[in-house]
């Protein structure tokens, strides 16, 4: 199946006093028709910014250092504003964390969505109504053409956000790039949205990136996941081998910390140590003062290598055993 978005060799790099900083380095993957990629890994590791690189979304002092992304076999990395912006909010969309980088405040929920239709289509005002209600129903929003004449404040933080997801899939878009749209919202009302997601997806053929850090996200709805650590990613594979035998010791310690895996009454496992900052790598792997495995060789920076099954990781000591240990 040929790949709806393909991203090799992407580094973005950020002006500071101290000269650049990358904020992600190396970073490859591929996303097909239909499929659900889960990005993972702690705040700072760069996955927000994979995401914002991806839609053209960087702005100085940022730059895209080197790197392709192919979206439909076409190159983006160099594109002009005019090029992306015709695909943006069309072909490809994103939803963020907080709706009301979607939504405007001041603006109807129906004249943003007959709008967004209308950038892109030459559709009467009648027919983008239409489209638009049929949006609102699908994504669980009942009433639909009386909240289309609601303003954003008007609804509860899921139903702005469930807003927000319907004028991503306006267009049937063949690629949505998602920002921990549900991290605010409670337990509830984030199932119904993943559950609601994974089905649109499921049958539009809709390719998904799921920026989040909770595994728990990933494990429902993620066909595969891509852990980051530090600006590249460090192991990558289906959801449940990645999630049941980890190889890197990263990917293990995040599993291990989830405080359900816990025994009552024991201490909540954690990772030693603070993620490094980006201007000031450690030397080799960006995990081996953290690391139980580190040894000398570590001092030398791995490479993300094949394993069984199509995973890949970045590291010298993976599990040996495929079992998660070390």
């Amino acid at each position: 199946m040929s790949a709806v978005l393909e991203v090799s060799d992407l580094a973005v790099a950020f002006g500071t006093r101290d000269g650049l900083v990358k904020a992600i380095d190396g970073v490859s993957f591929s996303v097909s028709r239909g499929e659900v990629l889960g990005l993972v890994g702690e705040s700072g590791s760069g996955k927000s910014i994979t995401g914002l690189a991806i839609m053209g979304l960087i702005d100085a002092p940022g730059l895209i250092a080197r790197g392709s992304v192919k979206f439909e076999g076409q190159e983006l990395v160099g594109e002009g504003e005019d090029t992306l912006r015709a695909l943006r909010g069309h072909r490809m969309a994103m939803i963020f964390q907080d709706p009301m980088s979607t939504l405007n405040p001041v603006l109807r929920i129906d004249t943003q969505m007959i709008e967004t239709i209308r950038a892109h289509e030459k559709v009467s005002e009648k027919a983008a109504r239409t489209r638009a209600r049929d949006a609102l129903a699908k994504v669980g929003i009942p009433s639909p053409d009386e909240r289309l004449l609601a303003y954003p404040h008007q609804f509860s933080g899921g139903m702005r956000q469930r807003v927000a997801i319907a004028i991503a899939l306006l267009h049937g878009p063949s690629l949505i790039i998602a920002d921990e749209p549900t991290t605010a919202l409670d337990v509830t009302i984030q199932a119904q949205i993943l559950s609601e997601v994974q089905t649109l997806a499921a049958e539009t053929g809709t390719a998904l990136v799921w920026i989040t850090h909770d595994l728990s996200v990933v494990a429902s709805l993620a066909d595969r996941v891509a852990v980051m650590y530090a600006g590249r990613l460090v192991e990558e594979g289906q959801v449940a081998d990645v999630l049941t035998q980890p190889l890197h010791p990263y990917t293990k310690g995040l599993i291990e910390s989830v405080p359900s895996r816990n025994r009552r009454g024991s201490p909540l496992a954690q990772i030693p140590g603070v993620t490094p900052s980006l201007a000031y790598l450690p030397e080799g792997c960006a995990f081996r003062p953290r690391c139980s495995r580190a040894t000398e060789t570590c001092l030398d920076a791995p490479g993300l290598t094949e394993h069984v099954g199509g995973r890949r990781v970045r590291c010298f000591h993976p599990s040996s055993n495929l079992g998660g240990g070390a």
